[in-house]
């Protein structure tokens, strides 16, 4: 049976892909019959959140000091058998403490943190990890062209989906609040941050007065918050669409399905995508869905069996993917998203967890 410690920037009690990706980890981990407990130290968190039978998640620890001095502490105090590392700028740290402990050590990457190559220090750790789990096939590529490690122990763990993500019937409350009665809807779900740009909501905009051109009734719903709203305020004015363009605000998770439900399609030409969890939220609730051909994208659209990839470089081809799916001629999904179900995943968790224990 094993003893897990997880050094996480953030787990239970927080929000973001990360953060759901920890907490579906930590809960499948949770449910191994080769796991006994999981000690959860985090950077960042929120109040004082349940967690899962097995996983016990400590008070947060903001400052960076803080965090390694308590990480190294737990682990001399405690014996583990595996440590966890949640991100790659925790590595040559998780390295040490496994190494000075004899302790297997098992790296997650994400996606645009593993793309470009790191110093000595992340490639002397990757070298020693046991196991090195990547949300997708892009990551695991990127990562392997520049890190000291045997492909062999880099595995793909793709992102989990939660059932509360499920077709609903719009909202006619909600669609009226944001005077979106009679349109048909383009929503993108996602941060507005200057250092995500990446994601494409300028790319919508930009395309919009083109989709207007063939679908007059169009809108285009951001949901997310961030320093780059203004920005792409100022871009929907500039493009003359800025009453087109609706900033929804940040929106609770359980909130997220009745937006998705006033959606005619979801769009997000990324070109950083690790994943894509939203992707597969999306296509759950019944949309149809358009990515990015250059990223991890690829592997949340199931190479097109779950979405459309475009270039997201070719407004032409965006156009074409937005007025198809606003007229009602794109494919919707659903049932492809099942190999993206808990139950899978946990499964492949477990099949992860036997590895190590060899």
């Amino acid at each position: 049976m094993m003893r897990i410690l997880a050094l996480v920037t953030d787990a239970f009690g927080a929000g973001g892909g990360i953060a759901r990706y920890n907490q579906d980890l930590l809960s499948a981990l949770a449910q191994s019959g080769r796991v006994s407990d999981i000690t959860v130290l985090p950077r960042f968190a929120a109040g004082t959140p349940s967690t899962p039978a097995k996983v016990r998640q400590l008070r947060p620890s903001p400052d960076r000091s803080s965090w390694i001095a308590r990480s190294i502490s737990l682990a001399v105090r405690q014996r583990f058998d595996v440590i966890f590392c949640g991100h790659l700028n925790a590595l040559p740290l998780a390295a040490l403490i496994a190494r000075l402990r004899r302790s297997f050590l098992w790296a997650q990457v994400h996606g645009i943190e593993a793309w470009q190559p790191r110093g000595a220090a992340w490639r002397e750790g990757l070298a020693t990890a046991a196991l090195v789990t990547s949300v997708s096939r892009h990551t695991r590529q990127k990562l392997l062209a520049w890190a000291d490690v045997a492909p062999h122990r880099v595995r793909v763990l793709p992102n989990t989906i939660d059932p509360i993500y499920q077709p609903r019937p719009a909202d006619p409350k909600l669609k009226a609040s944001l005077g979106l009665a009679g349109k048909r809807v383009i929503l993108t779900v996602g941060r507005l941050s200057a250092s995500e740009r990446y994601k494409g909501h300028d790319r919508i905009i930009e395309a919009l007065p083109e989709v207007l051109g063939q679908v007059p009734d169009a809108m285009y719903v951001i949901v997310g918050s961030g320093d780059d709203q203004p920005r792409l305020a100022e871009l929907a004015r500039e493009t003359g669409v800025a009453d087109r363009v609706i900033f929804a605000g940040q929106v609770p998770g359980r909130e997220l399905p009745d937006y998705f439900a006033i959606a005619d399609v979801f769009a997000m030409p990324s070109t950083g995508e690790g994943f894509g969890i939203v992707f597969l939220e999306a296509a759950a609730s019944g949309l149809p869905v358009i990515g990015g051909n250059r990223d991890g994208s690829l592997d949340a659209l199931a190479d097109g069996a779950i979405g459309r990839a475009v270039d997201p470089d070719s407004r032409e081809e965006l156009v074409a993917a937005l007025t198809q799916a606003l007229t009602g001629r794109a494919p919707r999904q659903t049932d492809a998203v099942r190999r993206f179900a808990f139950s899978s995943f946990a499964e492949h968790v477990d099949q992860l967890v036997r590895i190590l224990g060899r």
